[in-house]
């Protein structure tokens, strides 16, 4: 029996599918625990005032508040780069043609994943250095480098949003602030007429 042959295009098609279904998985991911995180941190210095005012203060609510905040944050830079919503020069980056802010942009992502991998790096030694001490938490007893388990990982994710922003730039003729964020300014609506 013969095998089917599948066309390059629908190689290539199902290729780009399954990428786009990591980049929706990963989207999904990230609002999911993101979500998760603030309303457990609500919930729990919530729940630690109620009890602070009609009983005893929750002995591990400082504990786990550290900790989600701190997983808020690094699940945060991730989902902040890939949405073009971190920190940038915008009106230095918006004076520029086209063609110019497309090669300072590319730079600057390449900078800035070079900083996350090397932060990734460090901080990844720092854990490490962290499960050797064998330092625990003072109310749960819970060994001190999980909490920080997720700081490599988000500087991790965050490094290779920005690899996939270079990617973006060199394959679409269009200016993109992220891979999922075409520059803002580009079909601006201006007094009813589109201006570029």
């Amino acid at each position: 029996m013969k095998k089917k042959e599948i066309p390059k295009d629908k190689q290539a098609l199902e290729k780009k599918n399954i990428g786009a279904y990591l980049v929706l998985f990963m989207d999904r991911a990230e609002v999911t625990l993101l979500t998760l995180g603030v309303a457990g941190l609500a919930l729990i210095l919530i729940a630690n005032v109620l009890a602070r005012t009609f009983f005893q203060s929750l002995y591990y609510a400082d504990e786990v508040s550290e900790f989600l905040v701190t997983f808020i944050t690094f699940v945060g830079i991730s989902y902040a780069t890939r949405k073009a919503r971190h920190i940038r020069m915008g009106a230095f980056l918006d004076a520029m043609p086209a063609k110019l802010e497309k090669v300072v942009l590319i730079v600057i992502f390449a900078v800035s994943a070079v900083v996350m991998f090397e932060l990734a790096w460090h901080s990844t030694k720092y854990l490490l250095f962290v499960k050797m001490l064998d330092q625990r938490t003072s109310a749960l007893i819970l060994p001190y480098y999980t909490f920080l388990i997720i700081v490599p990982i988000g500087f991790s994710l965050s490094g290779l949003q920005y690899i996939r922003s270079i990617i973006k730039n060199f394959k679409e003729d269009d200016v993109w602030q992220s891979a999922d964020q075409k520059s803002e300014y580009d079909d601006e609506i201006v007094g009813g007429e589109v201006s570029e």
